[in-house]
C-alpha cells in the first residue's frame, strides 16, 4: 500500500549505524582526519536523503477521490494547517479542518488495523455568521461509517489563513454530559450542513497526499540544510 511504503521510507535508518560509527572514529583523530570523517558522514546522509526522496517521489498515490459536491476545496490547503473545505449554508459559512485523530488523542489509531490506512480523522467544524464575532465550533471524530461529536463551543471566528489550534480554555459543557435529545439535535445540526461520514473518503485521500508532500519536503529541506552547511564550511 502507498502509506505503508511511506512509513517504511521514514523508518529506514540503516545510514544511522554507519554514520554513528564514522562519527565515533572521527572523534578519536584530529585535524584533516576529523574533517574527512565529518565529510564522509554528511555524504552518507545526503545520499540516503536523496535515495529516500527518489523512492517516495515514484510512489503511486491512492485513487483520486472527488471533493464533496456541496463543498469547495480551500486553495493552498495542502501547504498549511488551515481549513480544507468550505461551503455556504444560507447566510452561514462552514469551514472544515482535518487531521489524524491519533495526533489529538494519544493511543488512537495505533493498532495493527491502522497500518494500511488512515481510518480515524479529527474534524474541527467552524460555523460562522456575518456580523457575529463568535462562531459555533464542533470538534468531531470522523470514521468511514460514522461521525461523533466530542465538544461544542462558542469561540472567536477563525480566519481562513490561520492554523487550527486545539482550544485550551473551557467554553462549553462536556458533550457526553448533555442529555440524549440535545446530543441528537447537535448531530442533526451539522449533518444538515453536510458534515457527516460521506466526507471521509475525500478527507482520507487528502491526508494521504498531504503526508506524501510533507515527507518529500522534509527530505529536501534537510538535504538543503546539510549542503548549505558544507558550503559555509568550505568558504
Amino acid at each position: 500500500m502507498w502509506r505503508r511504503a511511506v512509513i517504511q521510507s521514514k523508518a529506514s535508518q540503516s545510514w544511522r549505524v554507519i554514520a554513528t560509527r564514522g562519527a565515533a572514529t572521527g572523534g578519536s583523530k584530529h585535524g584533516s582526519t576529523s574533517a574527512s570523517a565529518t565529510a564522509a558522514v554528511d555524504s552518507l546522509l545526503l545520499r540516503s536523503l536523496k535515495n529516500h526522496y527518489l523512492e517516495v517521489s515514484k510512489m503511486t498515490p491512492p485513487p483520486k477521490v472527488g471533493s464533496p459536491s456541496s463543498f469547495t476545496i480551500v486553495k493552498g490547503a495542502l501547504d498549511s494547517n488551515g481549513p480544507v473545505l468550505k461551503r455556504t449554508y444560507g447566510k452561514e459559512e462552514i469551514s472544515i479542518f482535518v487531521m489524524r485523530l491519533a495526533n489529538i488523542i494519544s493511543g488512537e489509531g495505533d493498532g495493527p488495523e491502522e497500518e494500511d490506512g488512515i481510518n480515524q480523522l479529527f474534524l474541527h467544524v467552524d460555523v460562522s455568521k456575518p456580523g457575529q464575532e463568535d462562531s459555533l465550533q464542533f470538534l468531531c471524530g470522523l470514521y468511514p461509517d460514522a461521525l461523533g461529536i466530542h465538544s461544542v463551543s462558542m469561540r472567536p471566528k477563525i480566519d481562513s489563513s490561520e492554523d487550527f489550534v486545539v482550544p485550551s480554555k473551557y467554553n462549553g459543557p462536556v458533550f457526553e454530559d448533555l442529555d440524549e435529545k440535545m446530543r441528537d439535535a447537535l448531530h442533526s445540526f451539522i449533518e444538515e450542513r453536510g458534515v457527516n461520514e460521506s466526507l471521509f473518503p475525500f478527507l482520507q485521500a487528502w491526508l494521504y497526499v498531504k503526508d506524501h508532500r510533507n515527507l518529500m519536503c522534509w527530505f529536501k529541506s534537510v538535504g538543503t540544510f546539510i549542503n548549505e552547511k558544507n558550503s559555509v564550511a568550505d568558504a
